[in-house]
């Protein structure tokens, strides 16, 4: 790992430090190593850089493509251990290089309904996370996050914001394989964005009761 992001990680521990007032709850839940796929509503661009410090192992983010066009900013993500994603379509190489990270043993944070929720609540989810999970077999590690959306403006400066990373039990996929039918990819982002809505406050979930990870046994 280089030295940019060693630097950089500590300046991001001292930030939110200084800046806000954040709980971590479940860090014993995190696997201290092997594959596993974290999973993540998403309410800021703080959320990244907020797992990266929050979780006790390096981890790699899918981000979306955009992010990417600046060369400083690709250089800034890319050091930070982030790839590209093409939203809206099936990004294939994005797909093989999620799936050599978790071949290679490292850990994979997606953030599953694709983009920044505008209301802080939980929108319908894309299948991408579910579709690597199944290929993979790899665990899966949900996570709620409470706070980041207040993140905004220049008043949160002073007012410290309370954040909240909630991390629940990692859990199996029910099959691996190279190929899933629709309704099993249905079945199994519905069964992951469910583990999600569990570790937030109901006023958080949207889409989502928490309800569906209950109803399927892995």
């Amino acid at each position: 790992m280089s030295w940019f992001y060693y630097v950089t990680r500590v300046l991001v521990i001292v930030l939110f430090a200084l800046l806000t007032r954040c709980r971590v709850r479940g860090r014993e839940n995190v696997p201290e190593q092997g594959a596993v796929l974290i999973v993540a509503n998403h309410l800021n661009l703080a959320d990244p850089p907020l797992l990266g410090v929050c979780l006790k192992r390096k981890v790699i983010f899918m981000a979306k493509e955009g992010l990417f066009r600046s060369r400083f900013s690709s250089y800034f993500i890319r050091c930070l251990g982030a790839f590209p994603v093409h939203r809206g379509r099936l990004d294939r190489k994005a797909l093989r290089q999620a799936g050599q990270v978790l071949a290679d043993g490292q850990a994979l944070v997606m953030f599953p309904e694709g983009s920044r929720s505008r209301d802080a609540r939980l929108w319908p989810a894309l299948p991408g996370s579910a579709l690597i999970a199944l290929r993979s077999g790899t665990p899966v590690l949900p996570i709620g996050i409470t706070g980041t959306e207040k993140i905004k403006g220049l008043t949160w400066l002073v007012r410290r914001p309370r954040l909240m990373v909630n991390i629940g039990r990692p859990f199996y996929p029910p099959s691996a394989g190279s190929k899933s039918t629709k309704d099993e990819l249905i079945k199994f982002t519905t069964l992951v964005m469910g583990r999600i809505a569990e570790l937030l406050p109901e006023e958080y979930r949207g889409s989502y009761t928490g309800k569906e990870a209950s109803r399927h046994e892995n």
